[in-house]
């Protein structure tokens, strides 16, 4: 019997795991926290500009954590939109020192043409539009769709491509976002 097929380092090594996922569980919570408070903070005041709190994430890149809050607006964002959001909402963020784990670098800027769409209310809005579906695995030989919306229910996606329907689950959806065809 090896050390790896010993039943102590089995238990031990299961002890990791478990407690990495515990981490990672609380971690999520710990971030969706974040999300939460800005959001609160942010909805009003992009409201107060014109606009509309579209999104909001803390994420880590290349070692960095960065704050990104994404506003939208009927007529189309501008850089004084978000330049007012930003000088307005800083400076409460900075006061809720408590909230961050550290430094972050604080974004504020448009949803995009090819935002990605979330809220039950994101999918009806741009119902018979053209979107990409991503998936985390292969479907049919694929990995992404695009076609036109057709149906949302519940996080599952049906989009016409073509003259045929493609439906997805809520677990094969890695992301939708909607699509600019030039």
């Amino acid at each position: 019997m090896t050390e790896w097929e010993t039943p102590t380092l089995f238990l031990a090594l299961l002890r990791n795991v478990k407690k990495s996922c515990k981490n990672l569980r609380n971690g999520l919570i710990f971030l969706s926290k974040i999300v939460e408070t800005v959001v609160a903070f942010a909805g009003p005041i992009a409201e107060k500009h014109g606009c509309e709190l579209w999104d909001a994430e803390f994420v880590k890149e290349a070692g960095c954590w960065f704050l990104r809050v994404y506003i939208d607006r009927r007529d189309g964002v501008s850089i004084e939109h978000c330049e007012a959001v930003s000088r307005e909402l800083d400076p409460i963020l900075n006061e809720r020192e408590d909230l961050f784990p550290g430094s972050y670098t604080f974004e504020v800027s448009s949803a995009g043409a090819e935002r990605r769409l979330r809220r039950p209310s994101d999918f009806e809005r741009f119902m018979g539009h053209q979107v990409e579906v991503r998936l985390y695995r292969s479907k049919d030989g694929q990995k992404a769709f695009i076609g036109n919306l057709t149906g949302s229910s519940d996080g599952d996606v049906e989009i016409e491509v073509s003259g045929q329907t493609h439906s997805f689950t809520k677990a094969e959806v890695a992301s939708v976002r909607l699509r600019i065809s030039i």
